[in-house]
């Protein structure tokens, strides 16, 4: 509990690394995250850095090929030498290099066996004669409309790229003297470029002179034409159709086996590519951390600076001696405190509970080191202050049952590791959303408010027989008055909450809107002076006692004067009048504002001597402004120029107060003079602030009551056997609108009014938010690329 109040408390030290064993000693400090290391370093090792860069490179390489096959498992194991890890990747690499180009080369061979046989197959149906003929084959381009074949006289086959403007520069060129014949092949062929299915088709290309084949040869080859040569006769032609189906078949043998192999070695990386992503990680980290640390005059051991808990020195020390003993070096590394001026960081440990409150507070900022820290009573006030806006029974616990939900299956990683970031936003706060729905019955229950209907568990404190109405006023009378004041109407009050004949009562919304903005008023009020209040703890440990009665004293002191006096006459109005005196009692916020005037003579007091109090204590908050004022920069003034008689006294002071040498009276006193104007004006406005807990109380309550009353109560009223089943579809709108207004949205907008309430009008009151966070050292922290690609 001390360290989640004020921090750890926190020491630098330095850290003598011998140099056989700080590469593990380092390693063993990933391990446990205890340290935060400065940079003292006065060069730094490159070639280290790109070593790493290479292994990197190199092991990306093998990465993106085992993505490709989707067989990545996750082990991991201990660190290796980083030249054990660059000679297994470079000789898995070079491996995998030889068998993906000999599969690459089958494929391009089987492709040109494939294009071949349809070739033949194809040009049989329109080869009628022996002439000079050229059929070509081609892949078409996915973006094109075909790819071409073509048959030239007996020797080659030809591939183009658009079927259309081939035979029109056919035409162009040969001037007329040739015939061109074409078919599509009914199945697609694989691009050996890129991988896709594409549409193929044969050509036939007659023509008439050597001179005019030379130009069909070289339109060909502008347009990318797979040459083959064509059979002479029809036996030659069955001979080479049987030869290449007996080649083809032999090349889908090899080729499975080739994948087969491909497969095995990947399977067998596979096994260890999660622990080289470890590996590698670590590597890099443990290199760049030494990168921070300086050389000894004698070159032989590395001396590193480092933030750490004074709670942890010993495990520290543990750690540095393990690290010593694995590298088997004969001197031990050693860690030794040093005393400096420099702010350390600040360390608040958190657990799974308490790390969504302190994450709350770490967003309007740090804390400064050993300041008060505002998480562990915001665990109990952020909760309750969002339950004030929120309070309703039903809705509460749904919330609650959400978030049970969600803390009971937190080791689930499907519900941690999604992409989802408003899903992960309810997860990681689940702590915080059971919290709020827990305070939100309890506010419930004192509303006496579920689903906008009030609960009659204990049994009204009214009752109608005591009044004697006649049947004739029942019958007549659409609003009947019930007089508290008769005998055996009011019979006392409810146990718990308000009584729930308001909800059937005409003025239930003046009487609630009376009690919860007074509510709202008390509730600020004592959560600002507490804020107030928590500022002497930062006062007493930095040794500051003079903020005490120069500082704190007055700024109570106004709070309390004007406001906690306002509180003061709100309880006893309540106290001292009943239901026979109510009509006489005098208006709270007359008399408040007559306080500042200096009149009311005329109004009924509120109790006897109230004129004389009420100018008592406007006095004393009026006199206590310029004590906030000028108190503080003339008595930090007067102990920097004061008599000589008491410089042994100043130099005490100022050793405490840790106050520089150069004091700047003008500095201070500006700084002071706007501390002082925002608080006064302050303490108006966030008084005034707090009448949000009523308004969006009455917001939520009024919603929750025009969605009963326009959807569940049409579905409701039915009695006949079709309402039964008409109460179903409105049943479920009824949820929909009660998940998606009331309790998304409504919580939303109280989750954030209570974000402001703590960060505003609480804890600027005592805390400065204008620290350092301490990043640790810790392995832990790395990220994974494997679970930013969805990997695991």
């Amino acid at each position: 509990m001390s360290s989640l109040l004020r921090g750890e408390e926190m020491c630098l030290a330095q850290l003598f690394l011998q140099s056989g064993s700080a590469y593990d000693c380092i390693s063993e400090l990933g391990e446990l995250g205890l340290v935060e290391f400065r940079d003292v370093s006065s060069r730094s090792r490159l070639s280290d850095v790109c070593h790493f860069v290479k292994v990197t490179a190199e092991f990306g390489n093998i990465r993106r090929k085992l993505f490709m096959y989707c067989i990545i498992t996750s082990l991991a194991h201990s660190l290796s030498l980083s030249l054990c890890l660059q000679e297994q990747l470079q000789r898995l690499e070079v491996e995998l290099g030889e068998v993906t180009r000999n599969k690459e080369k089958l494929q391009r061979n089987l492709l040109e066996l494939t294009e071949y046989t349809h070739m033949l197959r194809i040009t049989r149906k329109f080869v009628q004669r022996t002439a000079e003929v050229s059929v070509s084959l081609c892949n078409l381009h996915p973006h094109l409309h075909h790819n071409i074949s073509c048959l030239y006289g007996k020797d080659v086959f030809f591939v183009i790229v658009k079927i259309e403007a081939f035979e029109r520069m056919l035409w162009r060129v040969c001037k007329g003297y040739t015939i061109l014949s074409y078919a599509e092949v009914e199945e697609y062929l694989e691009n050996p470029d890129t991988g896709e299915p594409t549409k193929c088709v044969v050509f036939l290309i007659s023509y008439w002179g050597d001179q005019i084949g030379q130009k069909v040869k070289k339109i060909c080859d502008c347009y990318h034409c797979h040459v083959y040569p064509y059979p002479s006769s029809n036996e030659e032609r069955n001979d080479v159709v049987e030869g290449l189906r007996t080649r083809i078949q032999d090349l889908h043998t090899v080729l499975n086996r080739t994948e087969d192999y491909l497969r095995q070695v990947l399977i067998k990386a596979s096994e260890s590519v999660y622990t080289w992503v470890i590996q590698v990680k670590k590597m890099k980290a443990i290199y760049y951390i030494l990168n921070l640390c300086s050389f000894d005059v004698t070159n032989k051991c590395l001396i590193a600076e480092v933030w750490c808990p004074v709670n942890d020195i010993p495990t520290l020390r543990r750690a540095l001696e393990e690290g010593s003993r694995k590298s088997g070096a004969t001197v031990p590394s050693f860690v030794n405190r040093i005393p400096t001026s420099d702010t350390p960081p600040t360390l608040i440990k958190t657990n799974k509970f308490t790390s969504g409150f302190q994450n709350i507070v770490d967003a309007y900022g740090v804390g400064s080191y050993r300041e008060v820290n505002p998480a562990p009573f915001t665990i109990i006030t952020f909760p309750f202050l969002f339950a004030v806006m929120f309070g309703d029974l039903g809705h509460g616990v749904i919330m609650a049952v959400f978030a049970a939900w969600m803390v009971l299956c937190e080791n689930n990683r499907k519900l941690k590791n999604t992409r989802n970031e408003i899903w992960n936003t309810f997860f990681e706060g689940r702590y915080i959303i059971l919290m709020m729905g827990l305070f939100s019955i309890y506010t419930g229950l004192i509303y006496n408010d579920c689903f906008s209907k009030s609960l009659n568990i204990f049994g009204s404190g009214w009752s109608v027989k005591a009044m004697g109405w006649t049947k004739e006023q029942w019958e007549n009378n659409r609003f009947l008055t019930l007089d508290p004041n008769v005998t055996g109407v009011f019979k006392g009050p409810y146990p718990l909450g308000i009584d729930p004949i308001w909800n059937l009562a005409s003025n239930r919304l003046t009487f609630l809107n009376s009690y919860k903005m007074k509510m709202s008023v008390i509730l600020g009020i004592i959560h600002m002076s507490f804020g107030v209040i928590l500022s002497t703890y930062n006062y007493l440990h930095f040794r500051k006692k003079y903020n005490l009665y120069l500082v704190f004293l007055p700024e109570l002191l106004f709070l309390l004067c004007l406001f906690g006096y306002l509180v003061f006459m709100i309880l006893y109005k309540w106290l001292a009048f009943s239901a026979k005196d109510s009509r006489h009692a005098p208006s709270i916020l007359i008399h408040f504002i007559n306080m500042f005037l200096m009149q009311g003579d005329g109004l009924q007091p509120l109790y006897p001597g109230q004129t004389g109090l009420q100018i008592f204590l406007v006095v004393i908050a009026v006199l206590s402004v310029p004590v906030l004022l000028l108190g503080k920069p003339v008595y930090l003034y007067w102990l920097h120029n004061g008599s000589h008689r008491l410089g042994l006294y100043r130099v005490s002071v100022f050793k405490c107060i840790n106050v520089c040498e150069y004091f700047d009276f003008a500095d201070e006193l500006l700084h002071q003079a706007i501390h002082t104007i925002e608080y006064c004006l302050g303490c108006v406005s966030n008084t005034a602030s707090y009448l949000r807990l009523w308004a969006l109380s009455l917001a939520h309550a009024q919603l929750s009551e025009v969605l009963w009353a326009m959807v569940m109560r049409v579905g409701l009223r039915m009695d006949s056997t079709l309402g039964v089943l008409f109460l179903v579809p409105v049943f479920g709108l009824f949820a929909v609108l009660t998940v998606s207004i009331l309790l998304v949205m409504e919580g939303l907008s109280a989750f954030l009014h209570a974000l402001r309430l703590h960060w505003v009008e609480f804890q600027n009151k005592f805390y400065g938010g204008t620290g350092v966070k301490f990043c640790p050292f810790a392995f832990s922290l790395l990220p994974s690329s494997f679970e930013h690609d969805g990997l695991l």
